[in-house]
């Protein structure tokens, strides 16, 4: 019997309270090693927030009132990408070139703990970058939000990192160590710019115009908008898009982690 038969049979034999144990301790160990990482929490926080200041605020691109609250959806999705990518893709490659997903499948827990607790750190991630930026949207530029607005935007970017963990997690199988890194900048950032995330979509050519609903950070994006008060059409088919993209890219993923290890 392999290790990771025996990891399976010994997780079928706990109890429910065990393994829903065994789930909140990977999912808290998972979020205090990526706290305790600032080179991993800084980065992602201040990224976005850097950008929603600097073309919100000083730039004064976001002159009006509507300016500062459209840049807020934008750069709120473009924030909630980032966990899910990096905090998936790169260190579930790393993690598969140094052996300690080898470990982790050898010990005696549920399968499924690992994944679901680096989820968990990429939605409390994306839940700290949504409130920050609403923070510097409310006090510094001037942006009025209603609570259910806040609200929306909040449930629609942390439910919203969901497909880029599934992404990341695909990412991850596909290449080993220090190659990933760049494999996911190589699709974060032109996703974002082909997604209208950087300036409108109208600015693009047709052609790449095209392509945006294809990427979930177009979907996400007109959710964002769609929270704080912008027209932008029903939410429910960039609903089901992003949950449809989810379950088949995770479904592969998994398939992939299972076949290649």
């Amino acid at each position: 019997m392999n290790t990771t038969s025996s990891a399976l049979l010994a997780g079928a034999r706990m109890s429910g309270r065990r393994v829903l144990g065994a789930y909140l301790q990977e999912a808290r160990a998972e979020c205090l090693r990526y706290l305790r990482s600032p080179g991993f929490v800084l980065p992602t926080m201040l990224f976005p927030a850097t950008f929603y200041l600097m073309f919100a605020v000083v730039l004064g691109l976001g002159q009006g009132a509507d300016g500062p609250r459209f840049l807020l959806g934008t750069y709120a999705t473009f924030g909630v990408m980032a966990p899910g990518l990096f905090g998936f893709g790169v260190s579930l490659a790393l993690e598969r070139g140094n052996g300690l997903l080898t470990l982790k499948r050898a010990l005696p827990m549920p399968p499924a703990a690992y994944l679901l607790g680096k989820m968990a750190m990429a939605m409390l991630m994306a839940l700290a970058i949504v409130v920050l930026l609403q923070v510097l949207a409310v006090l510094v530029a001037g942006v009025s939000l209603a609570p259910v607005q806040m609200l929306r935007l909040t449930l629609s970017c942390v439910l919203g990192a969901l497909p880029f963990c599934a992404l990341g997690l695909l990412m991850g199988t596909w290449v080993k160590g220090d190659a990933a890194p760049a494999l996911v900048n190589l699709l974060y950032l032109p996703m974002a710019l082909l997604s209208g995330l950087w300036f409108p979509l109208s600015m693009l050519p047709p052609v790449l115009r095209s392509l945006a609903p294809v990427w979930p950070s177009h979907h996400l994006n007109m959710l964002a908008q769609s929270a704080i008060g912008f027209d932008t059409g029903s939410a429910w088919p960039h609903a089901a898009w992003l949950g449809l993209f989810t379950v088949v890219v995770a479904t592969l993923a998994a398939w992939r982690l299972r076949r290649y290890g």
